[in-house]
């Protein structure tokens, strides 16, 4: 999100939580924004920021979440949680190993289970839901990754016990970082 007017326009569907993109190579890289009153929880996406400039944007744009699509370390992530609602993004493809979120638990709030690309998320791609019969930890998840008006109603399948909410991203665009609002309105229905 990083249009004024599309903002504001999303924010009055009501979604829990709106992401502000702060990785400079994204094609939804905002530079600059007006969202301290929106009444959702503000979160901001980054990959492999220093901690440092992680707090300082925090602190700018009054952030109530991060969400962290790089390498992230448990250690990294601990540093903001009690600060704010910490979301740990991983790649996921048949040869993803649940175990390595163990040292994450207690340390994030939520993961955010993506598909595994060579990129850091927004590829539209769909990874094999049933992979996620393998997660074991108390941590709740959010799924991404491909989530289209097509495939929107197979959420409702997922039995997991922690899954908590769905990333609408890419395939809800008019373009990178523009919300088809029609769209989202659809699968709001859906999901509600």
């Amino acid at each position: 999100m990083k249009d004024p007017g599309n903002i504001s326009a999303v924010a009055a569907l009501q979604p829990d939580y709106m992401g502000f993109i702060f990785y400079p190579q994204s094609p939804r890289f905002v530079t600059e924004l007006d969202i301290i009153e929106i009444p959702v929880i503000k979160t901001g996406v980054f990959v492999n920021e220093n901690v440092g400039k992680v707090k300082k944007l925090a602190g700018k744009y009054q952030l109530d979440a991060i969400q962290l699509h790089g390498n992230e370390s448990p250690d990294y992530c601990e540093v903001f949680k009690d600060k704010v609602i910490v979301i740990k993004a991983f790649g996921v493809d048949e040869t993803f190993d649940f175990e390595m979120l163990v040292p994450y638990a207690g340390k994030v709030d939520y993961f955010l289970f993506d598909t595994k690309t060579g990129t850091h998320g927004g590829s539209g791609l769909t990874f094999d839901w049933s992979l996620l019969n393998k997660y074991q930890l108390d941590v709740p998840f959010f799924l991404s990754g491909g989530l289209s008006p097509e495939n929107i109603h197979e959420v409702k399948t997922i039995g997991h016990p922690q899954f908590y909410g769905v990333d609408l991203n890419s395939k809800f665009e008019v373009e990178p970082g523009l919300k088809d609002v029609d769209k989202l309105i659809e699968a709001f229905e859906i999901l509600r």
